[in-house]
């Protein structure tokens, strides 16, 4: 018998809330830290002691043409890699799940590669693809890169929707007359929408915020992730 069974209700509810809290403090404490103190007016180069508020710091950064440009870039590169992600998983995912094809397994195996592999032997990995393919560089890798490591979170996303599906649905739109495009749009895509949002929102996540696997294809663009490196190596004001 675990622990909380032993615990009696009100207490262990009580226990339970506060725990929660407290793991959500934990979590959130460090973005809430850096929101308010990106209103602060040092004095120095340190902005670790709260000085007075201000809005200069905010402005600053979008009178910056370098870190509009990284920002902007990671915003496409993420939006497009998204997209792609998300459409390849989806279908991979539905292909998993619903057919038995000679190479399944193989396939449910190897989506879990990029899961389980360090960012620097994928970032590494993928560098010597493009070199050895004598592709340039620059945002086109980058968006290849991130499709490559997005469509594994995207098909574990998706096949965890689509084993709750019920297909008696499908069959009995078609039992009405529904062709199989019908089906599809009427039926089958509004259940497995909200997984397909939640994917979508993952991979636009972790494409945004990558630096390892950017760092190593990026060439001579800059990311936002990668500007903030450079930015913290020359120390920033």
């Amino acid at each position: 018998m675990s622990i909380l069974r032993k615990i009696p209700g009100a207490i262990g509810s009580r226990f339970l809330t506060i725990y929660a809290g407290l793991a959500l403090i934990y979590l959130l404490m460090p973005i809430f830290t850096v929101a308010l103190f990106s209103f602060n007016d040092p004095v120095g180069r340190s902005n670790y002691a709260w000085a007075s508020f201000t809005f200069d710091n905010w402005f600053t950064l979008f009178r910056d043409p370098t870190l509009v440009d990284a920002v902007g870039l990671s915003l496409r590169i993420a939006l497009i890699s998204t997209v792609i992600a998300t459409a390849i998983g989806t279908l991979m995912a539905m292909a998993i799940v619903r057919y038995d094809f000679r190479f399944r397994k193989a396939m449910d195996l190897f989506v879990f590669l990029p899961l389980a592999t360090p960012e620097i032997v994928l970032g590494a990995s993928l560098l010597t693809l493009f070199v050895t393919l004598r592709i340039p560089l620059g945002e086109i890798t980058l968006i290849l890169a991130h499709v490559m490591f997005n469509v594994s979170y995207v098909v574990v996303t998706m096949k965890a929707r689509l084993s709750g599906f019920d297909m008696r649905l499908e069959e009995a739109a078609a039992d009405l007359g529904a062709t199989p495009w019908q089906t599809f749009w009427r039926v089958t895509f509004p259940i497995i929408l909200p997984g397909i949002a939640a994917s979508a929102v993952l991979a636009f996540g972790l494409s945004l915020d990558d630096f390892v696997i950017t760092r190593f294809n990026a060439g001579q663009v800059q990311t936002f992730p990668v500007y903030i490196y450079l930015k913290v190596q020359k120390g920033i004001p």
